[in-house]
């Protein structure tokens, strides 16, 4: 009786909470997810979807599929990296995901397309031999996915979608722009450099290039 009753009261406390799982402390799963079984954590220097005026940590994680690995070869689709960026605020999230995601289309060469995996609505991001799936989250900017990739891995999808539920719009690469704040000006170009907050050069940015600094063990 008295399992019963704490097994109700979890799931009650469980619902009144959203039902979902908390993110991870650093961002990215640090553990096995299914059968992809983690192999990297970093903390990225760059920020790929800015935010004005809106501070900004993101992080990486690599995982690799067991199966693959006891074959002890690894293909493309074998590897699944993924991206979190935390913000310190929610404010503008959603709209500078979505700008980002109309500006890869625009000027970068990608085909961007809105599709749901795993229950997630995410954009889909595929150009200059990479494949991701890309959704803001309450806070937070999601992206999974990979170079080489012909398909994208939808268990790892799930798993981060459960944790940092999607607040893309449906129909948001069409209609108007999500509302946020507005751009501001640009930054002035004697000010100090902010490596929390760092302002993207568009003239020549290009996200096939952005780099993931190895982390050094002490």
């Amino acid at each position: 009786m008295r399992r019963s009753l704490c097994l109700a009261l979890a799931l009650v406390l469980g619902s009144a909470c959203g039902g979902h799982p908390p993110p991870p402390k650093r961002g990215v799963a640090e553990s096995a997810i299914g059968d992809w079984q983690f192999r990297r954590f970093q903390e990225v220097l760059d920020i790929e979807v800015w935010v004005p005026e809106n501070k900004a940590v993101a992080y990486a994680g690599t995982y690799a599929h067991a199966a693959a690995e006891h074959r002890g070869k690894l293909g493309d689709d074998d590897i699944v990296n993924v991206f979190v960026t935390r913000y310190q605020r929610d404010d503008g999230v959603v709209r500078a995901t979505v700008k980002f995601a109309r500006r890869l289309a625009q000027e970068a060469g990608y085909t961007v397309d809105e599709d749901k995996i795993g229950g997630v609505r995410l954009l889909r991001l595929e150009g200059n031999g990479e494949l991701w799936a890309l959704w803001s989250s309450k806070g937070h900017v999601v992206k999974v996915g990979g170079r080489g990739r012909t398909k994208l891995p939808g268990g790892v999808i799930e798993y981060y979608g459960a944790r940092y539920p999607s607040t893309v719009p449906s129909g948001s690469l069409e209609g108007p722009l999500p509302a946020g704040p507005d751009e501001v000006k640009p930054a002035d170009p004697d000010a100090p450099y902010d490596p929390n907050a760092p302002t993207p050069d568009w003239d020549t940015y290009d996200p096939g290039k952005t780099k993931v600094p190895e982390r050094k063990e002490e």
